[in-house]
């Protein structure tokens, strides 16, 4: 007996079968352009962090060109332009001032209903470029690492609201999720070092924030930097580092950096943190938060007569130095290290934007050098270099992953990660006994609660 087909449930189960199709389709259609938006907004950030690359290598260039022609002029230059630097932020861009990475933690701990985006306001944060070229260029200890965190959370950031204006919108993307998708790109593409980006927003961003850290967001972080890779060439900023040595000389290369690095850090990170009101005569506190400008323009004398003492080496980022360091082709100056760890406080209190994060590494290698130069015999002096990077930005920032993570890509030197890893969690342990919470964190609080002030001030004009 044949049963005949019934050609209504044929024809229903090919439309079916159309419509799972279709939706299929437009599931991977969203998946892709969600993807492609993002590599977009990693491109963004990849290429402004190459320009800014650029443009603070030259700085230091013509820094190293006028201060050769003119050393007396230091005196004259520094100052002054400390003073101009602090009016100009203090005028245009508030929340430029510093590093740029405690706006971005405090960005991603306040609710969305506060004012949080103007930590991270595409103008405000666009002033820092500007700003710390000129700062390089006068002979300030600033790196262009922490700025262009804070370039990357606000450009991502700015990126999300015009897709949004476009139609496009990134779904299920909060903007505590962009914002560290910018910062963590920011700083991967500034190091050149994809992976560290990933640990420095996890362990750093992520660090007392509760948000999910989704499989776009991680992809975004490392787009920005294997795009620099790709455009730039995989070039660690320090030179490949070689060196081998024993086991025996290691472990004493661990103890003796990431102590001594450790207890320097702390000092470090809490000088950062209680200003210079704080180390004054109790009649001259009220003076210097009265005076910005004018304390701005007395710490400028203090940079200069650092620089005069160390025959210059102090300014700027340092990147020669710490490479010299490094590789042994020259031996550093005695005291290098604590005079650029004086050099980046005094920067830092004079409130111009700009980082610590290569000021800290150079500060280390500096420190590790005279190390090897005290302790003749136990370490080499290019292994201690090397781990007194690490453990000294571990003890500044009490983030042991990140620090020597950077400090191996940077360097090119992934069989030395274990020993790095090692120097990095003993300094952040010591740093902690003097400087209980994070410098970055302890900042972040203060323009937490500059902005709920604002916010406050805002409510009781409406009301």
């Amino acid at each position: 007996m044949s049963t005949k087909k019934n050609p209504d449930s044929s024809l229903k189960r090919i439309r079916a079968s159309l419509r799972r199709r279709v939706r299929h389709l437009n599931r991977f259609s969203r998946r892709s352009l969600q993807f492609s938006l993002v590599l977009v907004g990693a491109g963004l950030v990849s290429l402004v962090s190459i320009g800014f690359a650029h443009l603070v290598d030259w700085g230091i260039k013509l820094n190293q060109q006028w201060v050769a022609l003119a050393p007396w002029a230091v005196w004259i230059v520094i100052p002054c332009s400390l003073a101009l630097l602090c009016w100009m932020t203090r005028r245009f861009a508030p929340f430029a001032a510093g590093s740029g990475i405690p706006q971005v933690i405090a960005a991603m701990s306040l609710p969305d209903d506060s004012g949080r985006g103007r930590l991270v306001s595409l103008v405000q944060a666009l002033w820092k470029i500007p700003l710390t070229f000129l700062a390089l260029i006068a002979g300030a200890s600033v790196g262009r690492e922490g700025p262009s965190v804070q370039v990357g959370a606000a450009l991502m950031l700015a990126w999300g609201k015009c897709c949004r204006v476009l139609g496009v919108p990134l779904i299920h993307v909060q903007t505590s999720e962009l914002i560290a998708t910018g910062a963590a790109g920011g700083l991967a593409a500034a190091f050149n070092a994809p992976l560290a980006g990933v640990i420095f927003a996890i362990e750093e961003l992520g660090r007392g924030v509760s948000f999910k850290w989704q499989r776009m967001v991680l992809l975004g972080v490392l787009a920005s930097g294997f795009i620099v890779v790709a455009l730039m060439g995989n070039n660690p900023y320090f030179g490949m580092f070689d060196t081998q040595a024993a086991h025996r000389q290691l472990i004493w290369g661990v103890v003796l950096a990431g102590g001594i690095c450790g207890v320097a850090a702390g000092f470090f990170s809490r000088l950062l943190a209680k200003g210079a009101a704080a180390f004054a005569p109790s009649r001259m506190r009220g003076w210097i938060r009265r005076h910005p400008i004018q304390m701005a323009f007395l710490l400028g004398l203090i940079l200069a007569a650092l620089g005069t003492l160390t025959h210059h080496t102090v300014y700027g980022t340092g990147y020669g130095i710490a490479a010299q360091a490094l590789s042994g082709g020259a031996e550093v100056e005695a005291g290098f290290g604590i005079s650029k760890l004086l050099a980046t406080v005094v920067t830092y209190w004079s409130g111009i934007p700009g980082g610590i994060f290569t000021p800290a590494l150079t500060t280390g290698a500096g420190i590790g050098a005279e190390l090897a130069h005290v302790f003749n015999g136990l370490s080499d002096p290019e292994v201690l270099a090397l781990l007194g990077m690490a453990a000294f930005l571990a003890g500044a920032t009490q983030a042991p992953l990140t620090a020597s993570v950077i400090t191996m890509e940077m360097t090119g030197s992934q069989p030395m990660l274990f020993w790095l890893l090692l120097a990095s969690l003993l300094a952040s342990v010591v740093s902690r006994q003097i400087t209980p919470q994070p410098f970055y964190h302890y900042a972040a609080g203060r323009f937490r609660q500059a902005i709920r002030e604002q916010d406050r001030q805002r409510a009781e004009q409406q009301a």
